[in-house]
Parts: structure tokens; C-alpha cells; sequence
């Protein structure tokens, strides 16, 4: 933990994966803002919230999906396998 990132301004304070999606809690010491960035590995999405003095950092950390839509940010779902609809007949 605590290891530079991307360059030697920002530092990882914290990150997580679950299912091939990174989520880093990222510390910039040039301009002392927070941010989460968001890696989806599986479809190429990629997207960085800042976060401003009143957002609870490890909340955005733990729930970016949903700051990301608070904020309006569209990103796409990919189903692994298409849906299957049965015929009743």
C-alpha cells in the first residue's frame, strides 16, 4: 500500500478488485486532491472521481458505481452471456 502511481505526485492510499475491477483510492501530493479511479478490465472502461472536502472518502471508495451515476457519469454493463428468453409456448 502507500506505493506511487502513474507518476511520482499520487500516491495509492488503498485498492481493491473484484471480478477483473480495480478500484484505487489515489492521493495527489502536487495538487492534494483525492480521487478513485475505477478500472474495468473486462470491457476497457476506466473513469476517476474527484472527490471534494465534504465526500466521505472510503464511501466513494466502496460504492463508486453509485457516485459515478449521483454525478450523471454514464459507463456500460457488459452481460458475459447474452440473456436467454424462453418461449411459453
Amino acid at each position: 500500500m502507500f506505493e506511487a502511481i502513474d507518476d511520482i505526485s499520487r500516491t495509492e492510499l488503498a485498492s481493491r478488485e473484484t471480478n477483473g475491477i480495480m478500484v484505487r483510492l489515489l492521493w495527489s501530493r502536487s495538487t492534494n486532491l483525492v480521487t478513485v479511479a475505477v478500472d474495468d478490465a473486462a470491457n476497457g472502461d476506466y473513469f476517476e472521481l474527484i472527490l471534494d472536502e465534504v465526500e466521505s472518502a472510503l464511501d466513494v471508495f466502496y460504492h463508486p458505481f453509485a457516485h459515478a451515476a449521483a454525478r450523471g457519469l454514464e459507463f456500460r454493463t457488459q452481460r458475459l452471456e447474452p440473456e436467454v428468453l424462453l418461449d411459453a409456448a
